[in-house]
């Protein structure tokens, strides 16, 4: 089944701000287009509001006049539901309540005609459960855009239980020919961003929680190190932390309270305080006129090392040999079966996080994943309070001739990149077994919905077969909660051969 034809008139019901935006990509894209809202002349101050957008757009020179004027000849406010009968497609972004879309669809069922199909653009709420107040929930689709919908290319397109596979390929073809890009899921709490995404903000509220770092340093070490465009915390300010943490509440329970989706205490303190980020002036951090964002926590300036010994290749952080010779260090190389670490002139040792501690160890600093190390400007190091303090002045030395700047935080296993990046591979890992979308949609997503570097699957291939799994496997030895525990999923693709090399690894 092929894409609606551009004649066919598309309809919306809700005309937020996700309701006028879906309004005006299908509008943009040459579909007759009807707004409908149940409050009596929304739907009409929302065509306006898109028609001045059209206009900004004709300004900027990304549309032309004759095609703005055709657009807003397309669009047509509605006063009842019953001038949707001729629809093809109704798209529906109204309140976040079971109750209310059931309501809604039911009484479209009785509107459109037998072919029309009905999508939800929910984020939170089962396309499954929505559709199940259907009689024909084969035609019942989630439409999740993302905001603002005008700009973001994705659309998660969400088969429930029920929907008939035609239509679902309708609604992808499509979300493709209104110049999106779509992936296709099953109807799983979350969808593909909203499931996989939620370690990126657990991770580092644990970090916080656990007294590992302050927020503006967590979240200079995801940028600066992992290579995201935002932190946690300035990211989940941006959002609202009402929001954020509604999504999480929402796919905790619908995952029957599962511990690795578990909600933050500091993030609910938040929101109980009515703090909600940007919004009300004041999150994790202070948004009101005036106020100064808190720097990250930076070491002072220390001697760096006049060499290194090297055990093994270092792993994922193999590059660091490089540009610690290009620094002007002398590294010194020595093969070890089980070598990743660098031995420091005062005897004490530099680590790749692996899930352990520093304290378990006699003189171990740890060092943090970065996405580049030769492009990062920042590294994170961890020491114990045993550490000591010639090795970690060598250690922070070290990372500082390589140009970077050093934060050091508390003795957190898996740091902050490495134990987030580890546990959105193994939740992509998980979600590719459970058939909740391929691999290549899933890599699509996470880059295009949340501007994730890499895909998680990127990722594990970047780092090697088995060192999420080997990661979380330590930090669920010591937090053996079952937070970290890793899937089976993840289990078998690091215990699995290699095609390309024939053997295990």
């Amino acid at each position: 089944m092929t894409a609606l034809d551009l004649s066919s008139p598309v309809a919306v019901v809700g005309t937020g701000t996700m309701g006028q935006g879906i309004a005006q990509v299908a509008l943009v894209a040459g579909h007759p287009v009807r707004l409908y809202d149940a409050l009596p002349g929304r739907a009409r101050q929302a065509a306006d509001a898109i028609g001045a957008r059209l206009d900004r757009l004709v300004e900027k020179e990304r549309l032309s006049a004759a095609d703005r004027d055709a657009a807003r000849a397309r669009l047509l406010p509605a006063e009842t539901l019953a001038e949707l009968a001729d629809c093809s497609l109704v798209v529906e972004a109204v309140l976040e309540r079971l109750d209310v879309k059931q309501e809604l669809f039911r009484e479209l069922e009785d509107i459109v005609g037998e072919d029309c199909l009905l999508a939800t653009n929910t984020s939170s709420l089962s396309v499954t459960a929505i559709g199940g107040a259907l009689r024909v929930p084969g035609r019942f689709v989630g439409l999740h855009f993302f905001n603002p919908a005008p700009l973001l290319p994705l659309v998660e397109v969400v088969s429930g239980f029920a929907t008939d596979v035609t239509y679902a390929t309708r609604a992808y073809e499509t979300a493709r020919a209104w110049g999106k890009t779509p992936v296709a899921c099953a109807d799983t709490p979350g969808f593909i961003v909203n499931r996989i995404a939620r370690p990126f903000y657990a991770e580092a509220f644990a970090v916080y929680e656990a007294q590992g770092a302050d927020p503006a340093t967590i979240d200079a070490v995801l940028r600066e190190s992992g290579g995201f465009r935002m932190g946690a915390f300035e990211l989940t300010d941006l959002i609202g932390q009402d929001v954020n943490e509604s999504v999480t509440r929402s796919v905790w329970e619908s995952f029957f309270h599962d511990v690795r989706f578990t909600p933050s205490l500091a993030q609910r303190r938040l929101v109980e305080s009515g703090r909600l980020g940007r919004k009300t002036g004041h999150g994790w951090y202070d948004h009101r006129d005036g106020a100064e964002r808190p720097e990250p926590d930076t070491a002072e300036r220390r001697q760096p090392p006049a060499h290194v010994v090297a055990e093994g290749d270092l792993g994922p952080a193999a590059d660091l040999l490089a540009l610690i010779r290009e620094a002007g260090i002398q590294v010194r190389e020595e093969d070890e079966d089980n070598g990743t670490r660098l031995v420091l002139p005062s005897g004490g040792q530099l680590a790749l996080a692996d899930g352990q501690t520093s304290v378990e160890f006699r003189d171990v600093v740890y060092f943090d994943l970065a996405l580049d190390y030769r492009t990062a400007t920042r590294i994170a190091l961890s020491a114990s309070q045993d550490t000591a303090p010639q090795t970690l002045a060598e250690a922070i030395g070290l990372f500082q001739a390589l140009g970077k700047k050093v934060t050091v935080i508390g003795d957190v296993p898996g740091m902050i990149v490495a134990r987030t990046v580890a546990r959105i591979i193994d939740l992509a890992h998980d979600a590719v077994a459970k058939g909740v979308a391929t691999e290549e949609d899933i890599d699509t997503a996470m880059r295009l919905g949340v501007n994730y570097p890499l895909g998680p699957f990127e990722w594990s291939r970047r780092l090697g077969r088995s060192w999420a799994y080997a990661l979380l496997d330590d930090l669920h030895l010591r937090d053996p909660s079952g937070r970290y525990a890793p899937s089976l999923a993840l289990y078998r693709h690091a215990h699995a051969s290699d095609p390309r090399e024939g053997n295990a690894s």
